[in-house]
């Protein structure tokens, strides 16, 4: 008997799941909470489809992002770090947040309003592992940043040249191989001969990391999840903007 409720109470419940939720027919305030839960599920068309709802609404394009897509990866961004979801969920989450990105970003870029920084990001010369990284560049991109990619195998002339291009306020350096660490020290060193240390806050993230590492290469901070590398991102930006 206890199988047959069991089994009864799963098909009822895969009965509701199934069941289509109409985006138009609900009000600001529940199809806020529902694109919630959509960014959340990982359901980039219907987190595309609320966005244009929104917008047809007078929602302005920083309302959007902020109020909803924002608020939704900072969600997942601590059931992440908490070990409540996992690579593979937080991946669609930030594929469903790129789709509304994907509707907002030329509004914001008309009305001229500011990420609240800008990082560059690579995995560092001989390494060419990008999950992480590429997890890290989708975190912060959710949490209101934007982000330049070097990519993998990315050596000490190519940070230095984005750096220049883009003017950004975080580095960002990745390594997944013991024997790639050491090249993080390189670049660090490498800014510091050029006299551009001071410029950049340098965050640092790998599986084989730990805090010990990064402080002793000069870090200002290791990162050691996707989650943290964003929330530690908006702290020393926030830091250094007061303290100037």
């Amino acid at each position: 008997m206890a199988d047959e409720l069991s089994t009864g109470a799963v098909e009822d419940g895969d009965e509701f799941e199934d069941e289509e939720v109409d985006l138009t027919t609900l009000d600001d305030a529940d199809l806020r909470t529902q694109m919630m839960d959509d960014l959340y599920d990982g359901l980039a068309e219907e987190i595309a489809e609320g966005t244009k709802i929104l917008l047809s609404r007078g929602w302005d394009a920083e309302k959007v992002l902020g109020d909803v897509l924002v608020e939704g990866m900072r969600i997942v961004g601590i059931d992440f770090r908490d070990g409540i979801l996992f690579v593979p969920e937080v991946l669609l989450s930030a594929n469903s947040m790129k789709a509304g990105m994907a509707i907002l970003r030329p509004l914001l870029a008309e009305t001229g309003a500011e990420p609240i920084g800008t990082v560059v990001i690579g995995t560092v010369k001989g390494d060419i592992h990008d999950i992480g990284k590429n997890l890290v560049a989708m975190m912060m991109e959710g949490a209101g940043f934007e982000v330049v990619d070097l990519g993998i195998n990315t050596d000490v002339d190519e940070y230095i040249e984005a750096l220049e291009k883009h003017k950004p306020d975080i580095l960002g350096l990745s390594a997944l191989l013991t024997t790639t660490m050491p090249y993080m020290k390189v670049v660090i060193d490498t800014l510091r001969e050029r006299g551009m240390r001071d410029d950049y806050i340098v965050l640092v993230g790998g599986a084989p990391l730990n805090e010990e590492f990064g402080e002793a290469i000069g870090a200002d901070g290791y990162c050691r999840d996707a989650a943290i590398a964003a929330s530690m991102a908006t702290e020393l930006i926030a830091e250094r903007r007061n303290a100037a």
